[in-house]
């Protein structure tokens, strides 16, 4: 990994500190089982304590070029898992003791060098003699009838410098139902705000746009593949934040030409992290409790003795926890996958998945012979700075395509995952394929290519910011004879095309046999 090669006395000082991370880490476990009520977890349920502190889950993050505003970026960070439409009479709110967080590293240090924050604040117009969210149809963010309002400021941070770009912003609310909010659409296109000096931002809830069937984790689909094509978030709501940023204010020294390339994280933050210990005094600082980068890292990568503490972590910090490195480079998945259906595992170490998870992708940094999307492709980056470290990467240089395949960068489509993440993209098949080896072989494995046969959401997504689709409405909760959800078997279907594609296109990352077919991959 040459953008990573230090001297003597630097890998010394990381080997200290890869003993150091490691007991460190293995403290925060302690601190964070003395504190049952906190939890420190992301993405859809995946960490041990996940299910005391819902509001400051993270589920999924995506970056990437706007469609329709090419010369922009588009952020999105979602927040509190399998939202059922009607769960009143409360709904869903954003909490206001935490910090939520989209993160920016221009200059792959692992540290953030932009920061976005949105700070939350509830009241109830009526809360002495009402029990209801609303009390009559809402028209309008402001309407008399909308008993439960949030509003929030957005904070820009760069290092240690703060300010308040907009203060006091409304919060799309939560969906009640079409008597409540015959317009939900109007209450959405309220609560979008012009950012000053340029872009956009949105808060308040969306449809969970994550489609994937979760029944992955019943021994992979039913040890025999017999589960699959059921969307398990189909039908469920989240509670979501949005920006469209210019490039310009993203990109290092506000130059996305020479340094197209930047990493991207969500995290929540929480004030007064009750503990056990000597720390107790210093409930009034603030902690952070959830992170999430690429998706699926902890769900399938992170050991379970792990998750709850990685979340703690920030990205600068990933490279010194060596059972976390360990298992990138020996990874669990491949070899559960040769137990349950007798699929070889490939060889270790994966320097590919190193590669696509902590460094970013480059000719440079592993086996993958492209250049893509490391930070060290910025030609304004000090190398010696640049680690690995867990993060979304995107090349902002890289234009969108109007028809985005849902494999992403595995079938050519270099504007996809891993290259930051649409909300088409379809990260539970590229994730199997991947770690499966294909991004180094260029070959899918036949008897997984069809995936989960869940390959596009069950509703579509909208064609402008903030994207995300409107809340659902209807019922998750109607029982084991249900019909089958909408959208779920014409996405099943999509299987087969899926495979047909990419085994027609190809794939375009691939290990180079011949420095004429790395430039003839590159030309084409």
């Amino acid at each position: 990994m040459k953008a990573t090669v230090k001297p003597r006395s630097r890998r010394l000082l990381d080997h200290s500190l890869l003993v150091l991370g490691a007991g460190a880490l293995a403290t925060g476990l302690g601190i964070l089982t003395l504190a049952p009520g906190v939890s420190a977890a992301s993405s859809h349920r995946e960490a041990p304590l996940i299910a005391g502190d819902p509001r400051a889950d993270n589920t999924d993050v995506y970056a990437y070029t706007s469609l329709d505003r090419p010369d922009s970026v588009t952020l999105l960070a979602n927040w509190i898992p399998f939202e059922e439409p009607n769960g009143g009479p409360n709904f869903y709110a954003f909490g206001d003791d935490l910090r939520y967080n989209i993160k920016i590293d221009n200059t792959g240090d692992g540290v953030s060098d932009i920061t976005y924050t949105w700070r939350f604040h509830s009241s109830y117009q009526d809360s002495a003699n009402q029990f209801l969210y609303n009390t009559g149809p809402v028209t309008s963010l402001t309407d008399p009838d909308l008993n439960f309002r949030q509003v929030y400021d957005l904070v820009l941070s760069h290092g240690n410098e703060s300010k308040v770009l907009l203060s006091n912003v409304p919060a799309a609310p939560s969906r009640v139902g079409p008597a409540s909010m015959p317009n939900h659409a109007a209450l959405r296109n309220q609560a979008i705000r012009t950012i000053p000096g340029g872009g956009k931002t949105f808060a308040g809830q969306a449809e969970d746009p994550f489609f994937a069937d979760l029944r992955v984790f019943d021994l992979l689909y039913g040890g025999n593949l017999s589960e699959r094509g059921q969307d398990t978030l189909a039908g469920y709501n989240v509670n979501s934040v949005a920006l469209q940023i210019p490039k310009s204010q993203l990109a290092l020294k506000g130059n996305a030409t020479r340094n197209p390339v930047i990493g991207v994280w969500s995290t929540t933050d929480r004030q007064g992290v009750q503990v056990s210990d000597s720390r107790d005094k210093h409930r009034d600082k603030w902690k952070q409790v959830s992170r999430l980068g690429n998706p699926l890292v902890n769900e399938v990568v992170v050991p379970l003795k792990y998750k709850d503490a990685f979340n703690t972590l920030n990205p600068d910090q990933d490279r010194t926890v060596q059972p976390v490195v360990d298992k990138v480079l020996d990874p669990i998945l491949p070899k559960l996958i040769q137990q349950v259906y007798g699929i070889p595992a490939p060889a270790t170490p994966r320097r590919d998945l190193f590669e696509i998870y902590l460094t970013g992708i480059c000719k440079a940094c592993g086996p993958i012979q492209a250049d893509l999307n490391a930070h060290s492709l910025n030609q304004d980056a000090k190398r010696r700075d640049i680690v690995p470290a867990e993060e979304l990467r995107l090349n902002m240089g890289i234009r969108p395509t109007a028809t985005p395949n849902r494999y992403g960068v595995l079938a050519g489509d270099l504007a996809g995952f891993p290259n930051g993440r649409r909300l088409t993209d379809d990260v539970i098949d590229i994730s199997l394929q991947a770690v499966e080896g294909a991004a180094q072989t260029g070959q899918l494995v036949p008897a997984l290519a069809d995936g989960d046969k869940v390959n596009a959401n069950e509703v579509p997504f909208g064609t402008s910011f903030p994207y995300l689709a409107l809340p659902h409405t209807k019922s998750v909760n109607s029982g084991p004879n249900a019909p089958e959800r909408s959208g779920t078997k014409n996405a099943a279907a999509l299987g087969g095309l899926g495979a047909l594609l990419l085994a027609a296109g190809g794939f375009r990352l691939r290990r180079s046999r011949s420095r004429s077919r790395s430039r003839s991959r590159k030309t084409s």
